[in-house]
């Protein structure tokens, strides 16, 4: 495993920040770490990142202790902020460069900052001061300062913030690349930038994990009901098709679509297109009707009324 938290509990005074927390993330996983503000994920990842300490439990990155091998789990650990440090009174390049001797790299420097340069896109303002940059492109030298000393594990808090249209793309395409070859972990407020990115989610909620699973599954299993969406040929019959095993409800949505809802587990989607064979009309689409992940976020955060 890439990433093994155990039991981590952190406390500031007597507020519980993370209570009992523990995951495992392995190498190629791109995750997304979500929750509501104070819900313990800044925490997380400063811990990760060795910038504070556990208060119970442990912590380790590619085999190295937070705690007790903190300098190898820095070797080995690329670190996006949430509020971006940057030295605005430095170039670009100069920067990039200066970032890279601190992580220990010494061979062929200008060429890996150029390919940083290259890889995040900062080509046209790689000669101006940091200060002198948009928000979205400190954006994207705070990224390249991420990954220069090429990192096992990527750690990015807010990594899009700022960033225009054009610019998410492109950054969202870059880390999805990244995931491929390292583990990445990434906390956003965006929910279509989870669902656009991440193979899995961990939702945290006053400091404890409220969901742990694949964003299909997630949506999947937050459904409730299995809901379908058809289109069919012709108007089909409805009565008759409420008549079938399972389906509870039919509501019509436009035209010949209708939405389709059962209170069983089974796949229903054959015995709606047997039931269209059957009945001489045809299936144009049919698809399962899923929970957005920012439905299922609001369900597992939301205190109740």
């Amino acid at each position: 495993m890439s990433v093994i938290v155990s039991g981590v509990s952190k406390l500031y005074g007597k507020q519980k920040a993370l209570n009992n927390v523990s995951f495992q993330i392995s190498k190629g996983e791109v995750v997304g770490f979500l929750g509501p503000n104070g819900a313990g994920k800044s925490t997380m990842m400063k811990i990760l990142t060795c910038y504070i300490p556990s208060t119970e439990g442990t912590a380790s990155v590619e085999g190295f202790d937070t705690v007790a091998n903190s300098i190898e789990v820095r070797k080995h650990v690329g670190y996006l902020p949430e509020h971006n440090p940057l030295y605005l009174d430095m170039y670009v390049k100069e920067y990039l460069t200066f970032v890279a001797g601190t992580y220990g790299v010494t061979q062929n420097v200008i060429t890996r900052v150029n390919e940083m340069i290259s890889l995040t896109g900062l080509g046209p303002e790689q000669t101006k001061k940091i200060g002198a940059l948009s928000k979205g492109y400190r954006q994207r030298v705070g990224l390249a300062q991420a990954i220069i000393h090429n990192p096992d594990v990527l750690i990015l808090d807010e990594p899009t913030s700022g960033l225009d249209p054009n610019q998410l793309v492109d950054i969202r395409q870059l880390i999805k690349e990244l995931g491929k070859s390292k583990t990445v972990i990434l906390s956003t407020h965006i929910m279509q930038e989870v669902e656009a990115i991440c193979s899995r989610v961990i939702i945290v909620n006053k400091g404890q994990i409220v969901a742990d699973d694949s964003t299909q599954h997630l949506q999947q299993k937050s459904a409730g009901n299995n809901v379908i969406i058809v289109e069919f040929g012709t108007k089909p019959d409805v009565q008759a098709l409420q008549q079938l095993p399972q389906i509870t409800n039919v509501q019509h949505v436009i035209e010949n679509t209708y939405k389709i809802t059962s209170n069983g587990t089974d796949d229903i989607r054959k015995n709606i297109f047997d039931f269209a064979v059957q009945t001489n009309n045809s299936v144009l689409s049919m698809v399962k009707d899923e929970s957005s992940l920012e439905q299922i976020f609001q369900k597992l955060t939301t205190p109740a009324k």
